[in-house]
């Protein structure tokens, strides 16, 4: 392995840890209705966990409801079933044909609540990146032990680790600030 590989590697890897955040910040709820806050939900769909996506269409006709229709209408109740276990603070109601789910509006208490949440998801990230950066550094380590590189190349690749975490742990920030704003705004 060469000290390219472990900075490929460690970028990738970075790079995936703050997908992983923006797509968790994007399930949180910010009083306008998006598809994205039933993405976590999964469906026992014969006897198998199943993402909603993959079982029902979700759409928004308004900013302030969601239109849940189902694939197979024999599926309505499961999904019904598991929006309410999902814990997402939202009530469906059923129609027969298709659950409509009315976005309800934050309250002060629980838009702090959220912004939490936004901040403890943001810490989860950051504590990701610096643990794929002791990796890194403790790679580079090695290939200077077993003489790969030179202790001079050794603390060039150790500085653009420190500066590919900054680079990242700032995207987190930044997400995390736009969310905060997002839910924060009435």
């Amino acid at each position: 392995m060469q000290a390219a590989d472990v900075l490929k590697s460690l970028e990738e890897h970075m790079k995936k840890t703050v997908g992983l955040i923006q797509k968790e910040l994007q399930g949180i709820r910010t009083g306008r209705a998006n598809p994205a806050l039933l993405d976590r939900v999964m469906v026992d769909y014969y006897g198998t966990p199943t993402p909603l996506k993959q079982v029902a269409n979700i759409s928004t006709p308004d900013g302030k409801c969601l239109v849940v229709q189902p694939y197979d209408k024999s599926a309505l109740k499961d999904i019904e079933s598991a929006i309410n276990k999902a814990d997402t603070g939202m009530t469906p109601n059923n129609d027969g044909s298709v659950i409509r789910i009315v976005i309800p509006i934050l309250t002060e208490e629980r838009r702090k609540s959220l912004v939490k949440d936004i901040k403890k998801i943001a810490e989860d990230g950051k504590v990701a990146l610096r643990n794929s950066r002791r990796d890194a550094l403790e790679s580079v380590k090695k290939l200077e032990k077993d003489k790969t590189i030179s202790e001079d190349q050794s603390k060039k690749e150790q500085e653009h680790i420190q500066k590919l975490t900054d680079k990242y742990s700032k995207e987190i920030d930044d997400l995390s600030v736009t969310k905060e704003k997002e839910v924060m705004t009435v």
